[in-house]
């Protein structure tokens, strides 16, 4: 977005207080995503009580009404406008316009091109019928973008000094299906190593059904970044079934183990979802258990959220909030400790890290290929440096490194 607005003549400024217009994309994932929305909507408000603001993405779908209603609210445009935004609003197409002056606009993430890693967004919609996502209800079926236009973008990305692209997707793995594309996102993959010189390629979420022995081959090149996230959702069969996840913990963790087996050092990170309907205690225990054994590298972890029109929220044997709280406490607590233990296995090791800003309390910050946290202390300017760096301590949830000149 921040392109398209600039190329159509609008200033993108960082700071809300010095915009004309405001521009947040929103989420509703979960009923904590919409309160985030409106939150980020009334601080917006506070900070430029002027600005005329235009909510775009999920929430702008799910809930249109209520987005209407929020102060400063000029323009509400759904995922089947998104593409649009710049031309919805550069117009003034919206039933509760004013005459907006769009000449300087703020939207809610820096422009891509201050970047060290750009977010590259090759696929929207989902297929799948997981029975508590409103995502496939949101966003629609799968479709996927043309492979010599992912090629491309990553060509002028890598022109402007991007240092790495992150391939992103509500459904990454399904990349190229709905194209009838030969090799989908492994074909992909693979052009953008051959035809790009992009020093590093991050992959975002998978679905571990996406993902077989031959896709593990694609890091036998060492710019795949050694990261795999694959959403577990639950370490148990029951419930996955009553999810409608397609594996079982038994299939998971054969996945994890080959994956582990062929990339070694490959930071495996999942989602799992807690208090879901007809989640007993032993259910939950077996969930525990499992991601135990499953040493992740780092852990996202959900209370569950009914969302309006999915099969989910129709089913019976509710968890009782303050429960669902307990056990995303105890998980998230599991999580944390395996996140240190993956990370402290590579104190006094040598490995690349990318630098993408210096801290407030004056570190640099930057992460390694497989998503470990490294900070230093030096007086250089290492913003979009990929450089070595020994790993000497664990620091505050990171790696205290020394950059190997």
């Amino acid at each position: 977005m921040a392109r398209r607005f600039a190329a159509a003549g609008h200033a993108v400024v960082s700071d809300a207080a010095q915009a004309d217009v405001c521009v947040l994309n929103t989420c509703a994932v979960t009923a904590g995503a919409e309160r985030k929305s409106r939150r980020r909507v009334r601080a917006l408000t506070r900070a430029n009580p002027e600005a005329h603001i235009a909510v775009v993405g999920c929430y702008a779908t799910l809930a249109p009404e209520r987005c209407a209603d929020l102060p400063g609210v000029q323009w509400v445009v759904p995922n089947v406008d998104k593409d649009r935004t710049v031309e919805i609003v550069g117009k003034g197409e919206a039933n509760r316009v004013k005459d907006a002056d769009t000449s300087v606009l703020s939207l809610d993430l820096p422009r891509p091109y201050r970047r060290t890693r750009a977010f590259v967004k090759v696929q929207d919609g989902c297929d799948n019928h997981c029975t508590y996502c409103i995502v496939r209800l949101l966003r629609g079926a799968s479709r996927s973008r043309p492979l010599a236009d992912v090629v491309a973008e990553v060509r002028a990305l890598v022109e402007e000094g991007c240092q790495e692209a992150v391939l992103t997707g509500v459904n990454l793995g399904a990349y190229g299906r709905d194209l009838g594309q030969p090799g989908g996102l492994r074909g992909l993959i693979e052009a953008l190593l051959a035809d790009t010189d992009l020093p590093r390629l991050r992959l975002s979420s998978l679905e571990p059904w996406d993902v077989d022995e031959g896709f593990l081959q694609l890091w036998e090149d060492a710019r795949l970044c050694r990261q795999l996230h694959l959403p577990l959702q639950a370490g148990c069969d029951e419930m996955l079934r009553r999810m409608g996840r397609r594996i079982t913990v038994a299939a998971f963790a054969r996945l994890v183990e080959v994956a582990r087996a062929a990339v070694p050092d490959v930071a495996v990170t999942s989602d799992v979802i807690v208090g879901f309907p007809g989640e007993a205690e032993t259910a939950f225990r077996a969930s525990y258990d499992f991601v135990a054994a499953m040493a992740f590298a780092r852990l996202h972890v959900f209370g569950y959220s009914p969302r309006p029109g999915t099969p989910a929220a129709r089913l019976p044997g509710w968890v009782g909030r303050e429960e669902t709280r307990e056990r995303a406490c105890a998980m998230r607590d599991l999580g944390d400790g395996q996140a240190r233990r993956f990370r402290r296995r590579f104190v006094g090791r040598e490995m690349a890290v990318l630098w993408e800003q210096r801290r407030c309390d004056g570190l640099w910050a930057g992460l390694t290929d497989n998503y470990v946290q490294v900070v230093t202390q030096t007086e250089d300017d290492l913003h979009n440096r990929l450089t070595v760096a020994r790993l000497v301590a664990a620091h505050d949830g990171c790696l205290l490194g020394e950059v190997i000149e």
